[in-house]
């Protein structure tokens, strides 16, 4: 199948994470055949993330396993992989991406996937060798080696990977001591009664959980001193994990004048402030809202959007936004956005460590969070989207199949 006349004949995919993949496949799907090059800062074929703070740190997987396509799929698909190739510059009106070496490559139009870096522990000794971020592969691999039984490991950020990495560390025999200055992570995304059984979870898995900020750490002879603000004395560490998110990684961006506001910020179709340049993935931000959704399925459905944009062709609606993340066992998976939520109602019982949290605004479900109750999330995103009229009864009634609400 031939592309469209107005198709550009060649596009740069500068990154190598799950939205650019993502858009290389997309645009092979809608029918796209020009030139398709993926610029890859790191060695090796593209990986998946979230393993990285899971089986990766467990052990239980290696590269090939968290491939997010297999070689020969790159190979089927004609899409070049230039590993190793660090984008230094964009040059959108002349058409090109310019390499770490020097080298300029010609291309119609360019695709920023350029995700983000780990935040920086901001305070005296941040900077130690001691003192690991999780983003890539030589990230994991290089903590893996630290998290050994009997370790003195304090995570500092209690949010999705900083929580992750908590619970993987305590399963492989690590003393764990989890620090953040917010007593109960992740309430503004999950809602209080979620983020508050999922917290209370550390403690009871043998995790020390600390509410406070860092205010310093020091080399000593038997490892780390961590000092906390509002925290009598120091905390011992071999290994101190910075979990406290990232950076999107805007720098090619704003020197070739792109709009740069806490991400490199798109219209539909990922559409950047420059005609030529799409932009998707935990680096872009949609122009309609304040925050970027960092998240695995947000990557994946720029990469689709971005295609359709890149093509000229219309963009749907991708509906609530949902993620997930495991930990001591268990899933927790959420929907939409609970900060527009005006009353929260449960379903199920908190006690029991599996149970619904529903954010309603009027007679509308905007946002759903569970912990092991995959149904629940599913139709609510399904109710979400199709903006189906509720009442709280029927929501947090246990023989209300919530499936059947659909009908209406």
């Amino acid at each position: 199948m031939s592309s469209p006349p107005s198709s550009p004949r060649r596009i740069a995919v500068v990154g190598a994470g799950l939205a650019a993949v993502s858009t290389c496949d997309a645009l092979r799907v809608q029918g796209y055949d020009g030139e398709l090059v993926l610029y890859s800062a790191e060695r090796g074929l593209p990986y998946d993330r979230p393993p990285l703070s899971k089986d990766v740190l467990l052990g239980k997987a290696r590269r090939e396993d968290v491939l997010l396509r297999p070689e020969r799929w790159y190979e089927e698909q004609r899409v070049q992989v230039r590993e190793g190739a660090r984008v230094r510059a964009i040059r959108p009106h002349s058409g090109g991406v310019e390499l770490a070496d020097g080298t300029v490559a010609a291309a119609d139009r360019i695709v920023l996937a350029t995700g983000g870096t780990p935040r920086p522990l901001p305070v005296p000794g941040g900077d130690d060798p001691a003192v690991r971020p999780l983003r890539t592969w030589e990230d994991a691999e290089r903590l893996r080696e630290r998290l050994l039984p009997g370790a003195r490991v304090i995570v500092v950020g209690a949010g999705l990977i900083g929580a992750e990495t908590a619970a993987v560390a305590v399963a492989l025999g690590c003393r764990v001591t989890l620090v953040d200055p917010v007593p109960v992570p992740l309430a503004a995304a999950v809602g209080g009664d979620i983020a508050g059984v999922l917290h209370h979870r550390h403690t009871a898995e043998g995790i020390k959980v600390i509410t406070a900020g860092v205010e310093s750490v020091e080399r000593s002879p038997g490892g780390l001193r961590v000092r906390l603000a509002g925290y009598g004395g120091t905390l011992a560490a071999d290994t101190l994990v910075a979990g406290i998110g990232i950076h999107p990684a805007t720098e090619v961006a704003e020197a070739a004048g792109l709009r740069v506001d806490n991400g490199v910020v798109v219209h539909p179709g990922q559409r950047t402030s420059h005609p030529n340049v799409f932009a998707v993935g935990d680096v872009a931000r949609p122009d309609a809202h304040r925050v970027r959704h960092e998240h695995w399925e947000a990557a994946q459905r720029d990469g689709e959007a971005a295609a359709l944009g890149l093509l000229g062709r219309p963009v749907p609606d991708a509906g609530a936004p949902w993620f997930w993340s495991d930990r001591h066992g268990s899933r927790l998976e959420a929907v939409g956005t609970m900060a527009d939520a005006g009353r929260h109602v449960l379903r199920g019982d908190p006690d029991s460590g599996a149970f619904t949290a529903f954010g309603l605004r009027g007679d509308r479900l905007v946002a759903a969070a569970a912990i092991d109750r995959a149904r629940d999330i599913k139709a609510a995103r399904r109710l979400i989207d199709r903006g189906v009229r509720l009442s709280p009864t029927e929501l947090t009634d246990e023989h209300t199949d919530l499936r059947t609400l659909l009908r209406r």
